[in-house]
């Protein structure tokens, strides 16, 4: 009996496993704007899925669409603005459903977090109204006060989603990371600019994209969907994931790279464009749609088991995204470890980790060690695309002494990350609101009545 007990959950266990890979394989990928604003079934909710930025009693409200298909969405009301620009970790939100029916939407707020009873709007329905320009819109439209870039800069539609008597209007935004496109300084060493593989082992592999020339002098490339304007970026070829790089020096560097998340409105958690940049072949620093996520170590901008982002800066997918990353190996004595890799990273031009002490290498890949490695792009069974990748090389910092041993590591990251918090606040005093990703110092809502006018819209 006890065999055959073990056989039926072995079935049962194998049965589940099936499903799984069944229900992750179902959900399509879609890796371009021009295949996704193509399809009829999908272009309405891409063009809705997105940032949103309001007035209410004088304060800036931020909002996230998140797609999941059919007119179904998830979203997020952050208090204060948008994250990264006015709105930071642990500041309040709203959290629920919505539904999309011709040009009407229904929020069901589900969800409070940090809200203050007294500033509660309660929780049920609330209707507003799509406004999308004449026309219906598209590629190319609108400017969106949240994106700089050249002339024949990739848009979209500028919808607005108006609440009855125009008591609220969030407009759609499109912000792109002030550091989108960055050129190698002199000196760096290029590892792709969309030309060759020179820099890469055996298997990676190059997403040849025919460039549309654009009015305005821009380009646009079929693949990506977004141009740099005036002809910034000759050449628009990407990398598909799952590449590693030969081995860099083991010297501190500095890197830049761009990365574009496929569009899977079906996927959820980690099956939703899942990659990873792998710093060194043994640090994950993660990649995945977490568009309106929490912002976890396992999602995009942590470091995989050990530090969560101090903001969940994804945009979109099909959004062009950068990280900056500082990064000092460990240090070794033969076979000895006798300091930590230590990084710094900007995701979308916004501090997310600083000086993060990186205790160990992250499961799966390559342990820690004294020989050199590179790069590796991880694929993970879904096509995120990379590109304008260059490091430059560092003098070695002033020693830092060693902090406590792993046991730590969890109250170390929680005091690490308020920091942050506070460091990302201060940098974004100096930028105009709208123009920049980081736009203005947080703000306190906490003062002022949450959505008054809402509740009495509620239906």
């Amino acid at each position: 009996m006890r065999k055959r007990t073990h056989w039926l959950c072995a079935a049962f266990i194998l049965s589940v496993t099936a499903l799984l890979l069944v229900s992750s394989v179902a959900a399509q990928e879609y890796t371009s704007r021009m295949e996704v604003l193509q399809n009829e079934a999908l272009a309405g909710d891409f063009v809705l899925q997105g940032e949103y930025l309001a007035q209410i009693e004088g304060q800036d409200v931020g909002l996230h669409l998140i797609a999941d298909g059919g007119g179904k969405f998830r979203f997020v009301v952050y208090i204060g603005g948008l994250p990264g620009a006015g709105w930071n970790t642990g500041g309040p939100r709203l959290l629920g459903t919505a539904a999309v029916s011709g040009n009407e939407i229904t929020f069901d707020l589900t969800e409070e977090r940090n809200v203050p009873a007294e500033m509660s709007p309660g929780k049920g329905e609330t209707k507003g109204t799509i406004v999308r320009p004449q026309g219906g819109g598209g590629q190319g439209a609108g400017q969106g006060r949240g994106q700089g870039g050249g002339a024949g800069q990739f848009r979209g539609t500028p919808v607005r989603i108006e609440i009855p008597n125009h008591e609220a209007v969030f407009e759609r935004q499109f912000r792109q990371s002030p550091t989108m496109g960055a050129e190698a300084p002199e000196g760096a060493l290029v590892i792709f600019d969309g030309t060759n593989l020179d820099k890469f082992r055996a298997g990676a592999r190059i997403n040849e994209v025919p460039a549309l020339q654009r009015p305005g002098g821009g380009q646009q490339g079929q693949g990506p969907g977004q141009g740099q304007g005036q002809g910034q970026r000759r050449n628009q070829n990407t990398l598909w994931a799952e590449a590693a790089t030969t081995a860099f020096e083991k010297k501190p560097y500095k890197m830049h790279i761009e990365f574009m998340l496929s569009y899977m409105p079906q996927a959820r958690g980690q099956a939703r464009s899942n990659s990873g940049v792998y710093i060194d072949e043994r640090y994950e620093l993660q990649v995945l749609d977490s568009f309106g996520l929490e912002g976890a170590d396992n999602e995009c901008g942590g470091f995989y088991t050990f530090a969560r982002p101090a903001v969940n800066m994804c945009f979109p997918p099909l959004t062009w995204q950068t990280y900056e990353i500082d990064f000092t190996p460990a240090q070794w004595d033969g076979d000895r470890k006798t300091a930590n890799a230590r990084v710094t990273v900007k995701h979308n031009d916004v501090l997310i980790h600083e000086n993060l002490e990186l205790r160990n290498h992250t499961p799966g890949r390559r342990n820690e060690g004294p020989e050199p490695l590179g790069l590796y792009l991880q694929g993970h069974g879904n096509r995120v695309q990379y590109r304008n990748i260059w490091i430059q090389y560092q003098d070695w910092p002033a020693p830092v002494a060693q902090t406590e041993p792993a046991a730590e590591a969890t109250a170390q990251v929680v005091v690490e990350a308020a920091v942050q918090v506070e460091a990302t606040a201060e940098v974004a005093e100096a930028v105009p609101r709208a123009r920049t990703v980081a736009s203005q110092p947080q703000a306190s809502p906490q003062q002022q009545p949450l959505f008054p006018r809402l509740r009495a819209l509620r239906r």
